[in-house]
């Protein structure tokens, strides 16, 4: 039996000895490589935290204590620790373990976090709680890294927490472990980075260390005033040589650097943070994907998220599929090289959202600003108002954090600033915090704003272009980006600026199929037609505006239908609806799209037919409006006569 099979809670840790901890951390390894591979997920920053994670477990008793990892996505190996190694093999996967922590799954995990630099917040708030309510005994802990100190939100909560009571009785029992790999998907940017990247590399820090570590050693019974000089002696070392005084200089205690893959050493680190009694800084310094030579030797990410891969040679396994994501890659790098004005912007995003090309090409034209989207935005418009056109690509889900900014800084202002949002819609495995299901709702209320939604490389391509001829106001371009790229959908004519996919002779149904949906829109139309009901699909490819030519094609059919991969509320389909009736269009309106919940994770694929947002889920429910609505027609007729 391994070692891992007799782990089933934390405390079952504390009983181990050194050799039995090192083949466990083996252990833990190798499964989470070979259950990689086969499922995908985050590997490299999993890899990087077995140590940490070991030390952390050792010397806190969760869930009492709580834990709270930041982007959550480094949270394997705790999950391993809490009685999940049976059903580890079942992660990302439909009805298995989440790639984050989830409530659902444990006691242990308190907060189902995928969202960068919010952990020191979570755990100022709970160490808060603890002070009020007198339990000097609970500690919380925050685990960050992976580039979220990059976030402003991390810095929000340092200022506050070293605002209040350190250490003493009322002192909020806090400690904050930064697992500092240089690395959030790429190499951590940034004056902080920088800073910690001193930390870690100047071999006269360590030098120095050692040596006030031996003299202070070798002094017995040291008087207090003796001890205070060496001290002194040992903080003006660090500040000279690599001025971590930062921390310190915000009055909040510090302990490190740490090697973050000795255990022994962390766990020493941890202990002297828990007794402290007050907000703590340990800083581990961690190597992504430690353990798992074929990842250190990825210079890209480290293995941060691959695909399903050989777990011998790390090679993927089948042949790479051409994405959209690669199709705005070579939309980006061609404005480039025909535009000198445009610049690209992103937040800790280059590799995947397909920027990495343009930075190669133009190094100074390309400006990765770390986990910092508010920063990104009006950073960009601000280049926007100097006469650049700044394309800023990130995940649809997080321009979330940056709607203030787009509104305020970016519209306002009618800034010339593209946003383009990589995995809009349902992104599947990564869950509820991925699915970028809110953008077209939420800024359908930003003045002046222009949201497109292509279907297919080929409108990606013409949307990008067109959205960098508007210099008036901000430009969104949404798509899912890891969809085929070479699935086009050819239209049969322009009407306005909507593509006309399907025409029916008699003007039943209108479908109005948004973006990712236009594939599902042509094949619903293609099965109601088959039962003699005439359906006309309509792509609006600008989804904000609503184009005049729209409602009036609406207004020639008698019934009008929307699908959309975005949430119901607020969305494409209610915005369609009011415009009609402000236009005086009186045809009824059916809108389909994501219900306003969270999405369990899964498969793309999976999520759409449960939602009923394939061509045979909408050819089902539009057939059946159709059928209520002859229903109705014909019992009018008879109540007339």
């Amino acid at each position: 039996m391994g070692v891992l099979e007799r782990v089933s809670e934390p405390r079952d840790l504390r009983g181990l000895s050194t050799a039995e901890l090192d083949s466990l951390a083996a252990e833990i390894r190798d499964l989470i490589v070979r259950t990689v591979s086969r499922t995908s997920g985050h590997l490299g920053p999993n890899l990087g935290v077995v140590e940490l994670t070991l030390a952390v477990h050792r010397v806190f008793d969760s869930p009492r204590d709580p834990i709270v990892f930041d982007t959550g996505h480094q949270s394997y190996v705790h999950k391993l620790l809490t009685g999940r190694v049976e059903r580890f093999g079942t992660i990302r996967s439909k009805d298995g373990l989440s790639g984050y922590p989830s409530q659902a799954e444990s006691q242990h995990d308190w907060v189902e976090n995928s969202h960068a630099s919010t952990s020191l917040s979570y755990a100022d708030g709970m160490a808060k709680a603890f002070a009020v309510r007198g339990e000097k005994e609970r500690t919380a802990v925050a685990i960050i890294g992976d580039g979220a100190l990059t976030g402003g939100m991390a810095w929000e909560a340092l200022n506050n927490i070293a605002g209040g009571p350190q250490n003493g009785p009322d002192g909020r029992p806090l400690v904050m472990v930064v697992n500092d790999n240089g690395r959030s998907y790429s190499p951590t940017v940034g004056g902080l980075a920088q800073h910690l990247s001193g930390l870690r590399t100047d071999p006269r820090y360590e030098q120095a260390l050692d040596l006030v570590k031996r003299t202070l050693n070798r002094t017995p019974l040291v008087g207090h005033v003796t001890y205070e000089a060496l001290h002194g002696l040992k903080k003006g070392l660090k500040d000279l040589l690599a001025p971590q005084g930062m921390f310190e200089d915000l009055g909040l205690k510090y302990i490190g650097p740490i090697d973050g893959h000795d255990r022994d050493a962390v766990e020493n680190a941890l202990m002297q943070a828990k007794r402290f009694g007050g907000p703590v800084i340990v800083h581990c310094v961690t190597q992504k994907g430690h353990g798992y030579d074929v990842a250190v030797r990825d210079e890209v990410d480290h293995m941060h998220s691959p695909s399903a891969f050989d777990p011998l040679t790390g090679e993927p396994i089948g042949d790479p599929t051409r994405t959209l994501t690669h199709a705005f890659s070579d939309a980006l790098l061609d404005a480039g090289r025909r535009r000198r004005d445009v610049v690209a912007v992103t937040a800790a995003m280059l590799c995947p959202t397909g920027m990495e090309p343009f930075a190669k090409a133009f190094p100074e034209r390309c400006f990765d600003v770390g986990i910092a989207e508010q920063h990104a935005a009006t950073s960009a418009a601000g280049m926007a108002m100097m006469g650049l056109h700044p394309v800023v690509a990130i995940y649809a889900t997080f321009l979330n954090r940056a709607f203030d900014q787009v509104l305020m800084d970016c519209a306002l202002h009618k800034t010339g600033v593209t946003f383009v949002l990589d995995r809009a819609g349902v992104t599947g495995t990564d869950g509820a915090s991925h699915n970028g299901m809110w953008d077209m709702s939420i800024l359908q209320v930003v003045p002046g704003l222009r949201l497109a939604a292509p279907r297919d490389a080929d409108q990606l391509a013409e949307l990008f272009a067109e959205a960098l001829d508007v210099s008036d106001a901000p430009t969104v371009v949404r798509f899912p980006g890891k969809e085929p790229a070479d699935v086009g959908i050819d239209a049969l004519e322009r009407l306005g600026t909507a593509d006309v996919l399907a025409r029916a002779q008699t003007p039943d149904v209108l479908l109005v199929a948004v973006g990712g949906l236009a594939g599902a829109g042509v094949d619903a139309a293609r099965r109601i037609q088959a039962q003699g009901v005439g359906v006309t699909v309509v792509d609006p490819r600008w989804v904000k505006p609503i184009d005049k030519a729209l409602i009036e094609l609406a207004g020639e059919h008698r019934l009008v239908v929307t699908a959309e991969d975005g949430c119901r509320v607020g969305g494409v389909g209610s915005v369609l609806a009011q415009e009609l009736r402000d236009h005086n269009v009186d045809v009824p309106v059916h809108n389909f799209g994501i219900p306003a919940r969270f999405l369990d994770h899964g498969k793309r694929a999976g999520i759409l037919d449960e939602l009923g947002l394939t061509g045979q889920g909408l050819a089902r429910e539009i057939s059946g409006l159709v059928a209520a609505l002859e229903s109705d027609s014909s019992l009018a007729s008879s109540e007339t006569v």
